[in-house]
């Protein structure tokens, strides 16, 4: 097997970043004595290690400074060239507890690793351990499964990086103290970190928190709460547009939209498997005359109630309902992250419900939608990964033959289509199989987006039916799907995709008007109304700012174009047409402006 197919766990990069997030705790132990060691795993491009440093002078909760993480990497990195060997050894739990005396964390994670709760690097675990595992190169000695490469110089020098440092909960847990993460990465050669360096520039520069505000699309306000966005105008105008489109392709498919509350009562959600489930993730059930509500944490739920709400018969099958519906789900404040991590966001929320004979081609159906929302947004590089319980985990709920039932059916229609997919084991819902759409954006990170899901537990649950032909009572199946997954996710990374610099027919503004001078904004004005009349989004500058500035104004904003009016243009009834991108097209007739405009926003255009 190609160092490409292998699990990113078994390579040797994930090898070399692990020994990296050890020398680089080798290095801050010498330089700060009195730190205590947390946890050092290695992540995607890289790896951190998590430090408490104690108080400083004022009794505060110490933290690394600029000019500490400098001198961090410098002796990374001279320690690192020293050629110290990895050694791998086990310690019996109380040798380990004698040895890691002075290191609490370490304590408790020896603790429960003896109790069975979590492996050496705090992932859960139900295998109660006798011995723990250890890893020593010179006087560092660490708890840790590895694994690790031969020599500390095998990680070279001149490919690693300390990045930033940050707070981080112990355990991810906001009423654990705060400790010091230091994020770095390492790479095989230097080449190939400076690569990633442009890539991590490069996506600072596209970070869609930064463009949000510049382009006016959201807002995070601390009075209404972190998670929770806000959009603004130009925000609204880009996620309506986004709907428009996808709610006229799925009526376009046979889809019923329908509308739910934004609460219900735990019952319901106790029965859907959802609160026991993720029951901490879920907000705290809030009393209503004597009965507990909750933030609704999934539209599934909802769905079911309005299937049941008449009787059902073959011929209503397949039901397709649709719901761009709000869902609430808890999430730390240290994993909050604009809108690709919120608390509240709107699911392009589907379920169908369909005869076993009708899911393949139901199934089928779904990928179709999907593969033609990724097409018009120019998504053209993506994968498909099926994800499958682990039946080692009791996380999993329904019995063997549905699960074989679901994968069979998601396998059968995959086939039929030609789809390519990954098989991951352990990334179904915890009711059922999916197909997940994997999109790689322009600067290679990946993002899950559309999903499809077949269900047979729910109906069962529910005690779903519909009479079939033969005048009986059946089970419907389900199908759980959403092409754009989070519409805050979505938008998010939309930004990032394209810098800001959206396609014609998803831009809040489409067109500035230029007036060169006052006396020209009146015709402005007109040919303002002519394009909105016709359905074009349009702003008149009527700044004091000359006419260079305006232009300049407006490519900031990325708006597509900008059409400069004057004398000649007046007389004409002509706009001088310039793009975001610098480039002057000349004078040409309103009309014709408009006609070529029209043309690619109702074509969904990618160009100007």
């Amino acid at each position: 097997m190609s160092e490409q197919n292998i699990p990113y766990e078994q390579s040797e990069l994930y090898r070399l970043r692990h020994s990296a997030a050890h020398v680089m705790a080798e290095a801050v132990k010498e330089l700060f004595p009195e730190a205590k060691l947390a946890i050092g795993p290695p992540i995607e491009d890289g790896f951190y290690y998590d430090f408490d440093l104690g108080k400083d002078e004022n009794g505060k909760a110490r933290t690394f400074t600029p000019e500490d993480l400098e001198k961090i990497e410098l002796r990374f990195k001279e320690l690192l060239k020293q050629n110290a060997k990895f050694e791998q050894y086990t310690l019996t739990v109380e040798q380990a507890l004698v040895h890691f005396a002075d290191q609490p964390y370490k304590l408790e994670l020896i603790r429960d690793l003896a109790a069975g709760k979590v492996d050496e690097m705090g992932n859960p675990t139900t295998e109660p351990a006798q011995e723990v595992g250890i890893y020593q190169h010179r006087q560092f000695i660490d708890l840790c499964r590895g694994p690790h490469v031969g020599y500390t110089s095998q990680v070279r020098a001149n490919a690693v990086k300390i990045l930033r440092a940050s707070g981080a909960y112990w355990r991810g847990d906001e009423k654990n103290p705060q400790l010091q993460r230091i994020y770095g990465t390492a790479w095989p050669n230097k080449v190939e970190l400076d690569d990633y360096l442009k890539r991590l520039e490069e996506a600072r520069n596209r970070d869609h928190r930064r463009l949000g505000k510049q382009l006016g699309l959201f807002h995070i306000s601390q009075l209404v709460g972190s998670g929770l966005p806000l959009w603004l105008p130009n925000g609204a105008i880009l996620r309506e547009e986004l709907e428009r489109f996808l709610r006229q392709a799925q009526l376009d498919r046979g889809y019923l939209p329908v509308i739910t509350p934004h609460i219900g009562k735990l019952d319901l959600y106790i029965t859907s498997g959802h609160y026991p489930y993720y029951k901490d993730s879920q907000y705290t059930p809030i009393d209503v005359d004597g009965e507990q509500f909750m933030l609704k944490p999934m539209n599934c739920p909802h769905h079911i109630e309005i299937y049941k709400s008449e009787s059902r018969s073959y011929r209503d099958l397949p039901l397709r309902l649709a719901e761009f519906g709000t869902v609430y789900r808890y999430e730390q404040s240290g994993e909050l992250t604009g809108l690709t991590r919120v608390r509240g966001f709107t699911v392009d929320d589907s379920h169908l419900f369909v005869t076993p004979e009708q899911l393949e081609a139901e199934f089928i159906g779904v990928v179709s939608l999907i593969q033609h929302v990724f097409n018009t947004m120019g998504f053209h590089d993506f994968r498909a990964r099926l994800g499958t319980n682990d039946p080692e985990s009791d996380k999993y709920a329904g019995t063997p033959e549905m699960w074989a039932q679901g994968i069979k059916a998601i396998r059968q229609a995959a086939d039929k289509v030609g789809m390519n997919y990954t098989l991951e084991v352990g990334e179904a819902a915890f009711y059922g199989p999916k197909l997940d759409f994997i999109f790689r954006d322009v600067l290679k990170r990946e993002w899950q987006l559309g999903t499809v899901q077949v269900d047979f537990l729910l109906p069962q649950r529910f005690d779903l039916e519909y009479t079939g032909e033969d005048g009986q009572k059946h089970r419907p199946v389900m199908i759980h799907r959403a092409p754009f997954g989070s519409m805050e996710r979505f938008v998010g990374i939309l930004i990032e995709h394209f810098n800001g610099a959206f396609p014609l027919w998803l831009a809040p503004v489409q067109v500035m008007m230029v007036p060169i001078t006052d006396r020209h904004n009146e015709y402005a004005r007109q040919v303002a109304q002519e394009l909105r009349a016709a359905g074009l989004r349009v702003q008149v500058d009527e700044s004091d700012d000359r006419m260079n500035k305006k232009i300049r104004n407006a490519q900031l904003q990325k708006i597509p174009y900008m059409l400069v009016v004057g004398d000649k243009e007046a007389e004409a009834h002509g706009v001088a047409v310039r793009t975001r991108t610098g480039e002057d097209r000349g004078t040409v007739a309103v009309a014709a402006f408009k006609a070529q405009a029209l043309i690619l926003t109702t074509g969904k255009s990618m160009e100007l």
